[in-house]
């Protein structure tokens, strides 16, 4: 399979200015684009793990660090860089200690783009300069759930039931309850409610206030 770069964004004129970066960053590597995470899961199918994917916190189908957390463990290894408009640093904190290999704002220019995208190509790890804040205890309490565990957060904080999260993560029903046991302990949260608050807190990719 050639080697490929994932873009998933839903704004075709920014897919461009990336794609564009790509090509000075990455000239002749291939560029393939999608505009929600759904299609996304359809390239990965269809062409298997890219060198590196490029992911907007913002899209049709899902809100916040629920894509990053889920192409995170689909991917394997390969670095998830987050390209976004919110730029707090409490949000650049937050994507990269849930596994990040980047953050790139996107009102940066297209020279500092370039220059974020070869180190990220290269294997490095690259955020704006300034994103240095560390995360509160809420956020570092679900940074350090497991990978399972957070997914199944971010199953709760979509609504969706236990049999519903069971059957994304292709696990049982009663995984899931265990999962939950352990999420409500290192969250120290008594109920589902509780959880799913703390969740929308930290997980939607909005600065926290």
């Amino acid at each position: 399979m050639d080697p490929y770069i994932l873009v998933v964004d839903d704004h075709p004129l920014f897919r461009a200015a990336l794609g564009l970066a790509l090509g000075r960053a990455a000239p002749g590597v291939a560029v393939i684009e999608a505009d929600s995470l759904a299609a996304a899961r359809a390239a990965l199918e269809a062409k298997g793990r890219p060198m590196l994917a490029l992911l907007d916190l913002k899209l049709p189908d899902v809100d916040g660090f629920g894509g990053l957390i889920e192409l995170r463990d689909r991917l394997g290894g390969a670095p998830v860089a987050i390209v976004s408009g919110g730029e707090a640093q409490s949000v650049v904190a937050m994507a990269m200690s849930l596994g990040a290999a980047g953050f790139i704002p996107k009102s940066a220019g297209l020279d500092l783009m370039v220059e974020a995208l070869a180190c990220l190509i290269a294997g490095g790890v690259w955020a704006p300069s300034d994103a240095d804040d560390p995360l509160d205890e809420v956020g570092a309490r679900i940074a350090a759930l497991t990978h399972a565990q957070q997914r199944v957060l971010v199953g709760l904080q979509r609504g969706l039931l236990n049999k519903q999260i069971a059957y994304d993560l292709g696990v049982t029903e009663a995984t899931v309850k265990a999962h939950l046991t352990a999420i409500f302990r290192k969250l120290g949260v008594q109920s589902r409610t509780q959880a799913v608050l703390l969740a929308k807190q930290r997980l939607s990719g909005e600065a926290e206030v």
